[in-house]
């Protein structure tokens, strides 16, 4: 490697602080210099590159694509830096471990299991986020995510919890006698969806359903699903695989 052709490493860092937060002032606070000094870093390193990281035509600055690519290489070599220095130091060894989850899914499934994972593991110190908003793990972040899909997702690894059928339930007072024998009968009802998914629209492109948008959807809170759904106010289903996926490098999830 010629380190002689690397643009300066503050300019990297404070590239790599902006692409993360998307805020100049952000990333002047996360690197505890002005939002200035973020500024001239960034002008400079396009200065250095010759190429524009950063579109700045809008009402908002921008990352291009030239700036998107950098970006993502930037964050993952700072990242797995950081990873390295915490194993290196034991920094991370105190530091609980974070998990991301619906929340339904933590107090049907994660809840019910936490005092057996206590009794194996009560050394680890757990802090639980039982939120819809996807989070992406990350180092001094959320370390593993429990969430519905395929296990797909790109830069972390999946591993399948739990697998379960598709169930689609309505209340009686919703449906009354009318006899129901395919998917297609139900693209008239209004349907009710854990918010942070797309169940509803995933269970009908399964099996072939061309959904009425007319009807919509109504996505909510898990409590707040299951109230509704028993109110008669839409149907409710319970779709697929969960699958915790974390950063690389941070075990413990299989014990949960």
């Amino acid at each position: 490697m010629d380190w002689t052709t690397l643009p300066s490493l503050s300019a990297l860092r404070a590239f790599a602080a902006y692409a993360q937060s998307r805020s100049v002032a952000k990333a002047g606070a996360a690197l505890n210099v002005s939002h200035a000094a973020i500024s001239q870093h960034l002008r400079a390193l396009e200065s250095d590159l010759g190429v524009a990281l950063l579109d700045r035509s809008g009402r908002r600055m921008e990352l291009t694509a030239e700036g998107e690519t950098l970006a993502r290489a930037l964050l993952d070599g700072f990242g797995q830096i950081a990873t390295t220095v915490e194993a290196l130091t034991g920094a991370d060894a105190t530091r609980p471990l974070q998990i991301s989850t619906t929340p339904t899914f933590a107090s049907a499934w994660l809840m019910p299991r936490l005092s057996q994972f206590r009794e194996k593991h009560p050394e680890i110190s757990l802090t639980i986020d039982p939120s819809a908003t996807v989070q992406t793990p990350e180092p001094g972040g959320i370390d593993v995510a429990l969430r519905y899909g395929q296990g797909d997702w790109p830069g972390l690894e999946a591993e399948l919890l739990v697998r379960s059928p598709i169930v689609v339930v309505a209340a009686p007072t919703l449906v009354g006698t009318r006899e129901i024998s395919s998917p297609a009968d139900l693209r008239e009802y209004h349907w009710l969806q854990e918010l942070g998914t797309n169940e509803a629209t995933d269970w009908f492109a399964l099996h072939g359903v061309d959904r009425d948008a007319g009807h919509g959807y109504a996505s909510l809170p898990g409590n707040l699903m299951l109230e509704a759904a028993r109110a008669g106010r839409g149907d409710r289903h319970h779709r697929g695989d969960f699958r915790g996926a974390g950063r690389r490098g941070r075990a413990a999830e299989d014990s949960l």
